[in-house]
Parts: structure tokens; C-alpha cells; sequence
């Protein structure tokens, strides 16, 4: 346990911060996982719209410092390949 008032008030704002990138993670993983049901039920033009929400949730959990910059940028990289594969197949 701390002793200084300092340390305390760390211990609660680290708390706080946890909460809320925990959160943020979650929400990041849930995007994630209703694309890839997208992607694998070949639903084209759901998936293209989804992926722009997750693309803008990577960008701002990258901008929050939740990930890392390269890590949205690979899975946005990825995510855009799966989608476009897709939409390339059904045409």
C-alpha cells in the first residue's frame, strides 16, 4: 500500500486508466470480431462499412496510446486486404 498522498492518488488514477483502456480494448475487439463474421459470411457491402468504423476506432485507440501505431496500422492493413478479397471474389 502507498504511504505518501502522491503515491495514493496514483494508485487511483491508475485505476481509472485501466478501467477506461480495458474498455477501449474491448470495444476494439468486438469491431474487430463482427468484421471478421462479415468477412466470413462474404457480406460485401456490411463488411465495407464496418471497416470504416474500425478503422476510425484504430486510429483513435493508436492516438490514445491504448496500442500501439504500428499495430492499427498492420490490422487496418489486413483488415482493408480481407475486405477487398471479398468483394474482388464476388464480382
Amino acid at each position: 500500500m502507498p504511504n505518501l498522498p502522491a503515491a495514493k492518488k496514483s494508485l487511483r488514477s491508475d485505476k481509472k486508466k485501466q478501467q477506461r483502456n480495458k474498455a477501449a480494448k474491448s470495444r476494439l475487439k468486438t469491431l474487430v470480431r463482427d468484421l471478421n463474421q462479415l468477412i466470413e459470411q462474404k457480406k460485401q457491402q456490411e463488411a465495407a462499412a464496418l471497416l470504416k468504423d474500425v478503422m476510425s476506432a484504430l486510429d483513435k485507440a493508436a492516438k490514445n496510446n491504448i496500442i500501439k501505431k504500428n499495430t492499427a496500422s498492420r490490422k487496418k492493413s489486413r483488415l482493408s486486404i480481407r475486405v477487398t478479397k471479398i468483394s474482388a471474389k464476388s464480382a
